[in-house]
């Protein structure tokens, strides 16, 4: 069947529209638009107005590409509607008034769930390992407001799986308010992360059947690594999909965009501008994990959480 999954995320709101057959997925569609659901909820617990507001249009927009491609899917009869799932992670978790948002969207006919951290890292490993038969996996799915890091099999459930409440935009917020961020600053964010994470990379690294084989970085932060890292004035998906990146590039373009004032950081090729404020507090995440993973380098997946969701259950999916 054709089906389309809908990701909110802290700072992008997603869409991915796919043929779903024999536990395989071939997509038609994918969008992807910075819109900042989470912006202060790390310090109000509430979503600003203008936050739902600028989620709710982004989703009109996919809803009218969702029904142009059930039309095609259905001989041109536009009443039909493929299934839609809708999903928010961190930041509708985090706000005491994400039912506002469910509410906005229902108008829409669109059904929206909010799902747990532990929901969020299971399905992103489902869709990051599918392309890695039988290798003992690490994958990190950095956001905006959480940092989910699971261990497992490729192909398998997860072994262990953890949703930290560590992301680019809530990092960015606590503790780089200078523009751009001062070492100390830096210093202090990544002593945090690590302190964090810690305990859970030992008891994981500890029972894992076998060494790592690899780690999969998923989501805006690891990719942009690769567009920056190759400056592309347009950004191909085909080309970043399976990239390697050392743990010298990425320290090299940490420390090239760290130094940056933000909007010399937007003029970056390669970069969306929109995530210009937030790259640098992702980008240290992903260099403290690889450490605590005792890694040095990382492979960019654009299979994740969406393709996870639908590889899940498409058969039980609700309008």
């Amino acid at each position: 069947m054709k089906c389309a999954a809908i990701d909110i995320g802290t700072v992008t709101c997603r869409l991915l529209i796919a043929d779903v057959a024999d536990g395989k997925l071939t997509e038609t569609v994918r969008r992807c638009e910075i819109t900042n659901l989470g912006v202060g909820v790390d310090k109000t617990s509430l979503l600003q107005k203008d936050a739902i507001e600028r989620v709710v249009n982004q989703i009109k927009e996919y809803v009218v590409l969702i029904d142009q491609e059930s039309a095609k899917a259905s001989n041109e009869d536009s009443s039909t509607r493929m299934p839609i799932i809708a999903f928010a992670t961190s930041a509708a978790r985090d706000a005491k008034n994400s039912s506002e948002l469910i509410s906005r969207l229902e108008e829409l006919g669109v059904k929206l769930s909010v799902i747990s951290g532990t929901k969020e890292a299971s399905l992103s490993f489902k869709g990051a390992s599918s392309c890695f038969d039988n290798e003992v996996l690490m994958v990190v799915d950095i956001g905006g407001g959480s940092t989910e890091v699971i261990f497992g099999l490729a192909g398998s459930d997860p072994l262990f799986s953890h949703s930290f409440d560590i992301g680019c935009r809530r990092i960015t917020e606590r503790f780089l308010p200078s523009d751009p961020p001062s070492a100390k600053e830096l210093a202090c964010a990544a002593e945090y992360i690590e302190k964090e994470m810690t305990p859970y990379f030992i008891e994981c690294l500890e029972k894992l059947p076998s060494s790592l084989d690899r780690v999969v970085a998923v989501a805006g932060t690891a990719t942009s690594v690769v567009s920056v890292d190759k400056k592309m004035e347009v950004y191909d998906s085909d080309v970043v999909h399976g990239t390697v990146v050392s743990l010298d590039v990425l320290f090299r373009i940490y420390h090239l965009l760290a130094l940056m004032p933000l909007e010399q950081r937007k003029q970056v090729v390669g970069l969306e501008p929109q995530r210009a404020s937030v790259i640098v507090a992702g980008m240290l995440i992903l260099a403290v994990v690889l450490k605590l993973a005792k890694m040095n380098s990382f492979t960019v997946s654009e299979l994740d959480i969406l393709h996870g969701i639908l590889l899940e259950e498409p058969s039980n999916y609700l309008l």
